[in-house]
């Protein structure tokens, strides 16, 4: 069964292509917000396919980038490596080893290096906004130092 990515606009609406006909349809996704963001529908045409709504305020790039992490609240707490999974201007997925206690909205900085032409280095304090097993979602504090180069390194 083929698969559509729908994006979700900022008022709760998506366009669906039907992969067969083509046809397009703007339709409210606002009650799947919370829920399923994976839907089976059948277009006008007959054809059913698969629709995957991508309710994500900024692009996010799928990456595989080793690096260490921290905790701030902790004056000694040693660096522990990391990978970055994805990556986008308002955050990061990343996959850390053994045993590691994080919570939400818990403080850590993490260092790592885009694979940019320039080797482009990231330091920098981020907030833990889902913890689910080895990996851990989190968003930039205050990024403005960054914000260039990862434009550009986000860019597809």
């Amino acid at each position: 069964m083929n698969t559509v990515i729908a994006h979700v606009l900022p008022d709760d609406t998506a366009s669906i292509v039907c992969p067969f006909c083509n046809k397009v349809r703007r339709i409210s996704v606002e009650k799947f917000r919370n829920t399923a963001h994976t839907l089976t529908v059948r277009c006008a045409c007959k054809a059913k396919f698969t629709i995957q709504l991508n309710f994500r305020q900024q692009y996010r790039k799928e990456t595989d980038l080793p690096g260490t992490w921290k905790k701030v609240s902790v004056a000694h707490h040693l660096w522990q490596d990391m990978r970055v999974k994805n990556l986008s201007r308002g955050g990061l997925c990343m996959r850390v080893s053994g045993q590691h206690q994080l919570e939400e909205k818990e403080a850590l900085l993490v260092e790592f290096h885009l694979d940019d032409r320039k080797e482009t280095e990231i330091v920098h304090k981020v907030r833990v906004c889902a913890v689910d097993g080895e990996y851990i979602r989190a968003e930039f504090v205050d990024l403005d130092r960054y914000e260039k180069e990862l434009g550009f390194y986000l860019l597809p």
